[in-house]
C-alpha cells in the first residue's frame, strides 16, 4: 500500500509516515497543499491523510481535486476539529474517513487498511500463484501450507508481484510500489530482498527474473503465473 500524508506539523508527519512504514507500508509526505498536489500528479497512491488546515493550498480544496480524479486515492481526513459539523463538512467534500486529533495509532492502521480495501481498485484479497497464499489483511503468507516468516518489505514484494502475476514487474516498479520517493533508484535493495524471498520461498524456485525486465512468479513449468481470489 502506498500512502500520501499531508501534513504541516512536521514532527508529527515524521512520525506518522515512520510508523507507517514499520507497518509495511511505502509513505511519502508532503507539508503543504501544494506539494501535495504536485505528488499526486506524479505518484499512485491508495490512501492520502490528509490535513485539514494546510499551507498554499487548503485541505478542503485539495480533498475536492482530489475527488474530481479518475482513480483516485481513498482520502483519510485527520484534524483538530472534532465537532459534528467538522466531520459532516469534511465528509461532504469527500473524504472516505474521518480520524480527529489526537488519536491511536493502531486506529490510523486500522483505518488506512480498511479504505485500501474499499477503493475501487483495490486488488483481491487473497492472493494466490504457485502454491502461495498471501492475505494482505491478516499478513500472513504460506507456500503449501506452510507458513512463510518474511519481513515487512518481503512480503510487501511478495504481493506486489502475486499481485501482477503473470507480468513482469520491473525493479523501478517495485521500489514504486513497496518502498517511496526517498528510495535510491540505483540501489540493489530490491536484487537483495527478492533473493532472501527467494530462500525463504524454498523449492522449487518460483520467481522468474528476466535481465533489464524484471521479476514474475511463475506457476508452473511453461512459467505462466496466476494470482488472485474473490
Amino acid at each position: 500500500m502506498r500512502v500520501l500524508v499531508v501534513e504541516d506539523a512536521r514532527a508529527l508527519a515524521e512520525i506518522v509516515a515512520e510508523g507507517l512504514r514499520d507497518q509495511g507500508m511505502a509513505v511519502d509526505i508532503a507539508y503543504d497543499g501544494l506539494e501535495a498536489a504536485a505528488k499526486l500528479d506524479t505518484n499512485g497512491y491508495d490512501v492520502v491523510v490528509l490535513d485539514r488546515d494546510l499551507p498554499g493550498l487548503h485541505g478542503d480544496t485539495l480533498c475536492q481535486l482530489i475527488t474530481e480524479r479518475d482513480e483516485r486515492p481513498m482520502v483519510l481526513m485527520l484534524t483538530a476539529a472534532d465537532s459534528a459539523a467538522d466531520r459532516v463538512g469534511g465528509l461532504g467534500l469527500g473524504a472516505d474517513d474521518y480520524l480527529v486529533k489526537p488519536f491511536h495509532f493502531p486506529e490510523l492502521v486500522l483505518r488506512l487498511r480498511g479504505l485500501a480495501r474499499r477503493r475501487p481498485y483495490a486488488k483481491a484479497r487473497l492472493l494466490r500463484g504457485a502454491g502461495i497464499e498471501l492475505d494482505p489483511v491478516r499478513r500472513s503468507a504460506t507456500r503449501d501450507g506452510h507458513r512463510l516468516e518474511l519481513s515487512v518489505k518481503e512480503f510487501e514484494v511478495l504481493a506486489a508481484l502475486l499481485q501482477a502475476s503473470p507480468a513482469f514487474l520491473s525493479a523501478e516498479a517495485l521500489l514504486e510500489q513497496v518502498w517511496d520517493e526517498n528510495a535510491d533508484p540505483f540501489t540493489n535493495t530490491v536484487a537483495v530482498t527478492v533473493g532472501r524471498l527467494r530462500r525463504k520461498l524454498g523449492s522449487p524456485p518460483v520467481i522468474t527474473t528476466v535481465p533489464s525486465v524484471g521479476y514474475r512468479i511463475a506457476d508452473g513449468p511453461d512459467g505462466s503465473g496466476g494470482a488472485g481470489s474473490p
